[in-house]
């Protein structure tokens, strides 16, 4: 067992808190949303001094919650299938009844009383609202407390890091996070999640309109909750404004085998440790074997094509974060000073020095890339390829005097593709590797987030995980 693990993980036999599976006994009354809760409460009282997933809890809300849900369980009139159900928010999304500090210190003690439309229509839809998950700085790259479940002493990932760790310990079934770069996709890959990374717009964002690559997300121990928390919001708050929202049935698609793949290496290829490669390649002979055809670079000139115009997602995403993001870091560090990390600062310095020309550049091969990406609608049903560059990294602070440490909560160097390509990508733990949990993702058109769902499920029962 690795220092600092509280326990091997093993994606054959790991299970991790779900929700779906209880709605019969919520019919029958053998089982009550409050129950659940203080099910979850106890996980949280036993790990959270360790993994430091929640930033704050709501207990005395969240039980009022779920004794208003028992209630109607009671009564047979359940507002939705997520009814009763706990779930973690991040700390960037504001909540009406708990602060919104978005893990910074020039933050403590915001507390706007609104809630972001994915929150309102959560509550809407009966979701107990447990408390704000931890959040690197601003949702940037300074990261927070939180501990990998796995293994205390590595990352769960950034910037979605409190999310991921509470649903990875078993604490709650469901949290919701965000992506820009990789902070959903590469989180839950590093804490053995599931999670969808919807269309670019697919959920309202409220008021996190900032970037033009920011998305909600969630995390979860399973397709059924996953699904099912999107929807429940789609279906109340929509998606952003001009956009149609999330598209699908009301419950998880039923699984469907995909009949062919495109393998995308990505720039990430290189950088990828050898037994995280021979992972991958183990888990495309599963996906040969299942009868699916697989197209490489090497074997097609339209897949070499896309691979060739996100070669250099990492440069093009963070030009057009950092001019997106600039105005705003600016008038955080001119107002709040003290209260913004050396690391954010540094970062506001990049993105000063990013001009208009530089921006403009890289939205024109962000453009080129998703029309490239759109030549592939008629070659294959989806692309498959790892969600993080392998396991989860140690990160023990920046020496002194020393530049920072660009990845302290991992490369997502394999989520920038999707990002870019406002393509819906969904995470599956199917790896382990160095005892911990490595994810692969399948990624596709744009609106197809159902498809890549019913994938994502057959790929669930059907690929056996991979044990390094």
């Amino acid at each position: 067992m690795a220092s600092g693990s509280p326990g091997q993980y093993d994606p054959q036999t790991f299970a991790g808190m779900t929700f779906h599976d209880t709605l019969e006994a919520m019919r029958e009354g053998s089982d009550t949303p409050r129950a659940y809760l203080e099910r979850c409460l106890e996980v949280i009282e036993a790990k959270e001094p360790r993994i430091k997933a929640f930033s704050t809890l709501n207990i005395e809300g969240a039980r009022q919650a779920a004794d208003e849900s028992s209630e109607r369980w009671k009564q047979n009139r359940p507002v939705s299938l997520i009814d009763g159900m706990p779930i973690g928010i991040k700390d960037l999304l504001e909540t009406k009844d708990m602060p919104t500090e978005m893990g910074c210190e020039a933050l403590k003690g915001n507390f706007p009383k609104r809630d972001n439309a994915a929150v309102w229509a959560l509550s809407q839809a009966g979701a107990v609202l447990i408390g704000k998950t931890v959040t690197a700085e601003l949702g940037g790259q300074h990261p927070g407390p939180t501990a990998n479940p796995f293994n205390l002493k590595r990352t769960p990932g950034g910037s979605s890091s409190g999310s991921a760790a509470a649903v990875g310990a078993k604490m709650i079934p469901a949290a919701i996070g965000s992506q820009v770069g990789g902070s959903t996709i590469r989180p839950s890959a590093f804490c053995g999640n599931i999670a969808l990374k919807p269309t670019q717009g697919a959920i309202n964002r409220g008021e996190r309109q900032i970037t033009s690559m920011s998305t909600h997300g969630v995390h979860a121990a399973s397709i059924e909750d996953m699904w099912q928390v999107a929807i429940e919001i789609a279906n109340r708050a929509g998606g952003d404004p001009g956009q149609p929202g999330l598209c699908g049935p009301g419950t998880a698609p039923q699984p469907v085998k995909p009949e062919r793949l495109v393998v995308l290496e990505t720039a990430g290829w290189e950088i990828l440790d050898s037994a995280s490669r021979s992972g991958f390649e183990e888990i495309c002979t599963h996906l040969e074997a299942a009868g699916i055809k697989l197209l490489h670079r090497r074997n097609n000139a339209i897949v070499e094509e896309l691979e060739q115009a996100i070669a250099d997602a990492s440069d093009i995403c963070s030009v057009v974060t950092f001019w997106e993001n600039r105005w705003g870091l600016r008038n955080l560090v001119d107002q709040y000073a003290e209260g913004i990390s050396d690391r954010s600062k540094a970062m506001l310095e990049r993105a000063e020095a990013t001009s208009l020309t530089d921006y403009r550049g890289a939205l024109l091969k962000r453009e080129l890339a998703q029309a490239a990406h759109r030549a592939l609608a008629n070659l294959a049903d989806a692309t498959v390829t790892l969600s993080c560059p392998g396991p989860a990294p140690v990160w023990q602070g920046d020496p002194p005097n020393q530049p920072f440490e660009p990845f302290a909560t991992g490369n997502p160097i394999f989520n920038y593709p999707s990002s870019m390509l406002f393509a819906p990508a969904v995470t599956m733990p199917l790896m382990r590797v160095d005892g911990l949990p490595v994810g692969v993702q399948f990624f596709g058109q744009q609106q197809e987030d159902a498809r890549m769902t019913a994938f994502a499920r057959w790929a669930l029962g059907a690929i056996s995980p991979v044990v390094g």
